[in-house]
C-alpha cells in the first residue's frame, strides 16, 4: 500500500493531533475488532482532561474548521482502508505456507530461504521472508541483491561513509552500501500474543524512517524504504492499534510502502521491476 496523496503534505502539528487523539480516544472500537473514527465529543472530553483546547478543530456549534475537517477525513480514511482492505490481505500460517511452497515449486529459487527463529514443532521456513526473497530474485534480471545484510546500511560520498543507519535491515538492493531500496519484514505466524517484541518492531521502523528522512534532507539521497508484514492473528486480532500507527508512518513519509500479507504476491514484482529500472539507469 502506498500513501494517499491527500495526506502526504500535512504539517507536523497535524500528526501531533492525530497521535494525541488516537492515543486518548482510542484506536479501535472495543469488542468490535474494527478501527475507530473518533467522535468530536470524545475528543473534546479527552482534550479537556489534558488541559488542551479544541478551537482549532471545531467551533462551539460543532462546525469543523478546515484543520478539523482534514483530521476527520484522515481518521475516516484510515479506518476504511484498514477495515475494508488491509484486514483481507493478512494470511494465517497455513495459507502463508501454501503460498511459500507454491512459489518455491514454480520459481526454483537459488536465493536464501531462511528458517524462522522458533523451536521444536514450530520450527519451519520463514514464509514471508522466503516469498520476498524469491520474488525479488525472480524480477531483478540477474542483478545483485543482498538478501540478508550483515552490515549496517551506509550511504557514501567520495567513497567515505556519509550516513549509516542504526539498525540492520532485512534486505537491500542492490547492496547494503548505497542501496536503491531497503526493506524490513515483520512476520509472526507462530505468536500467541501481541508482545513487546512485536511492538518494538513498529518503533524500529519509525527510527529507520526518521534516519532516512534526515539523510534525504541533508544529502539529497533517496533510499526507498519498504515494510512487509503478515499474520492475521498478530496484526489484526491483537495489534490493530499498531496498524493505525503504520498507516500514520506511511503518510508521514517515514516508510514509502507497507505491503500487507498476500499483497506481496502482486505488489512486490512491480516494485522490484521499478528498482531494476533505477539500477540499470545507474549502470549506463
Amino acid at each position: 500500500m502506498k500513501a494517499d496523496p491527500r495526506f502526504l503534505t500535512q504539517p507536523k502539528e497535524f500528526w501531533a493531533n492525530v497521535r494525541t487523539i488516537s492515543q486518548e480516544v482510542g484506536y479501535t472500537e472495543r469488542g468490535a475488532k474494527s478501527i475507530k473514527v473518533p467522535a468530536l465529543n470524545a475528543i473534546r472530553q479527552e482534550f479537556g482532561r489534558l488541559g488542551l483546547g479544541t478551537a482549532h478543530i471545531a467551533g462551539v456549534d460543532d462546525s469543523l474548521t478546515d484543520f478539523g475537517q482534514r483530521l476527520f477525513d484522515y481518521f475516516t480514511f484510515r479506518a476504511a482502508v484498514l477495515n475494508d482492505t488491509v484486514q483481507g490481505h493478512f494470511m494465517r500460517k497455513d495459507a502463508a505456507e501454501i503460498e511459500f511452497k507454491r512459489l518455491k515449486k514454480k520459481l526454483k529459487p537459488k536465493c536464501p530461504l531462511p528458517l524462522n527463529k522458533q523451536k521444536g514443532e514450530k520450527k519451519n521456513h520463514a514464509f514471508l521472508t522466503g516469498m520476498v526473497n524469491m520474488l525479488v530474485e525472480a524480477n531483478i534480471g540477474g542483478a545483485p541483491c543482498d538478501y540478508d545484510p550483515r552490515s549496517l546500511t551506509t550511504v557514501t560520498h567520495d567513497a567515505m561513509p556519509l550516513r549509516t543507519l542504526s539498525r540492520r535491515v532485512d534486505g537491500a538492493f542492490p547492496a547494503v552500501v548505497n542501496p536503491i531500496a531497503i526493506w524490513e519484514i515483520k512476520e509472526y505466524y507462530y505468536t500467541t500474543t501481541f508482545g513487546s517484541r512485536v511492538a518494538d518492531g513498529v518503533y524500529e521502523t519509525l527510527l529507520d524512517g526518521m534516519e532516512l528522512e534526515e539523510l534525504e534532507t541533508a544529502a539529497q539521497r533517496k533510499v526507498q524504504h519498504v515494510l512487509f508484514i503478515d499474520d492475521y492473528f498478530t496484526w489484526w486480532e491483537c495489534g490493530r492499534s499498531y496498524l493505525c500507527r503504520m498507516i500514520d508512518m506511511l503518510h508521514m513519509g517515514y516508510v514509502d510502502e507497507v505491503v500487507f500479507g498476500r499483497e506481496v504476491l502482486t505488489r512486490l514484482p512491480e516494485l522490484v521491476r521499478e528498482w531494476k529500472t533505477a539500477y540499470d539507469a545507474l549502470e549506463i
